[in-house]
C-alpha cells in the first residue's frame, strides 16, 4: 500500500466518496487503511528533511 503516490491514493479515496456507504467489514477496513495511507504519505511529503541536517532532529 505505500508504494502508491499521494496523488494516487487522492483519487482512490474519491473513488470510494462517490460510491458513497461502505456496507461491508472489508470495505470499511480498505477504506480506513487508504486514508490512514494517504494522511501519512502526506505528513511525510510536507517534511522539510533540510531542517534535519546536522542532527537537528531526530525522525
Amino acid at each position: 500500500m505505500n508504494d502508491f503516490t499521494l496523488e494516487e491514493l487522492a483519487a482512490l479515496l474519491a473513488v470510494f466518496q462517490r460510491a458513497g456507504e461502505c456496507e461491508g467489514a472489508l470495505e470499511q477496513s480498505l477504506l480506513g487503511r487508504l486514508q490512514q495511507a494517504h494522511d501519512e504519505r502526506l505528513e511525510l511529503e510536507s517534511m522539510d528533511f533540510d531542517d534535519c541536517l546536522g542532527g537537528a532532529c531526530k525522525l
